[in-house]
């Protein structure tokens, strides 16, 4: 129907057009429930415009046909969609110290665009994981690593070895976690300096429920990374709402792809869950 308008980003300075660098959504793919190339392309046609990112959540593409992956990335790119690779990358260490290049390839060649890096399910030292950072880029790849506010005790410098670079001795691993901002935040400015594209912070212990988010961390993150270069994982709607009333539309959430509708409802102009926010006005005159 031709009444039918989306709301064009140049009504408002909410956000820039793609690709943007703040602003940015990047919806779940295949995880808990596979998405069809029917279902997606269904999104992306009719809220293309709003999302910047399509991510495989868990690392599921290592377990679907490589030829499904490929469709998927194909179509993706097809509406400026870059996609990236989820949490998979700890599963290659197993196989030997060449795997990891093994599969920056592979990613390359099945047309993800980022990878991520899932710093505490990778247990690697934190030069190794400065490594993995320089090897994703000079593979023409954008690098994302994701960090939880909790580091494995065995993991954490004592107070003598925090300094940029300092050697730490290994320790038999720990049971226990402990929450560490300052660990989190030298490491984050470490990985950007070696070149990674955006840091993913975990919902866990942060954000993972509205009426227990963590708003003094979420603010030395943002104070100190900057909002371009952090996402939020939100879990659910209200905190996501949380996230535009605190930090305006410019903030960068990563959000289930059921949720991509509210979260642009609540990205214009912060009207919250009012679609005319998003539409345009010739959507009401039919």
């Amino acid at each position: 129907m031709s009444g039918y308008r989306w709301k064009s980003f140049d009504e408002d300075e909410d956000r820039p057009e793609k690709p943007r660098r703040y602003g940015v959504t990047e919806m779940s793919g295949p995880h808990f429930t596979l998405l069809s190339q029917n279902v997606l392309q269904d999104i992306f046609e009719s809220m293309g415009q709003f999302v910047d990112g399509l991510k495989f959540s868990g690392g599921s593409h290592g377990l679907m046909p490589k030829s499904f992956v490929k469709e998927v990335t194909d179509l993706a790119h097809k509406y400026d969609i870059y996609v990236s690779t989820g949490d998979w990358a700890e599963h290659m260490l197993r196989k030997g110290p060449s795997a990891f290049k093994e599969y920056v390839e592979e990613c390359k060649q099945l047309g993800f665009d980022t990878i991520e890096l899932n710093v505490g399910s990778l247990g690697v030292p934190e030069e190794t994981l400065l490594r993995f950072v320089r090897l994703i880029k000079s593979a023409g790849l954008k690098a994302k690593p994701q960090f939880a506010v909790k580091f494995n005790k065995s993991d954490i410098p004592v107070d003598g070895d925090r300094a940029f670079g300092a050697y730490i001795a290994p320790r038999p691993r720990s049971t226990e976690f402990v929450e560490d901002v300052d660990l989190l935040l030298r490491r984050s400015v470490r990985c950007l300096e070696a070149g990674a594209d955006m840091i993913m912070i975990d919902a866990d212990d942060v954000c993972k429920h509205a009426d227990s988010v963590r708003a003094d961390i979420i603010a030395k993150v943002i104070g100190r990374l900057g909002l371009e270069k952090t996402m939020f994982e939100a879990s659910n709607p209200r905190a996501s709402e949380w996230f535009i009333n605190q930090y305006g539309p410019r903030v960068n959430l990563f959000v289930d792809h059921s949720h991509l509708m509210d979260l642009e409802c609540l990205r214009g102009r912060k009207l919250g869950k009012n679609h005319a926010s998003v539409l345009g006005s010739s959507y009401f005159l039919f």
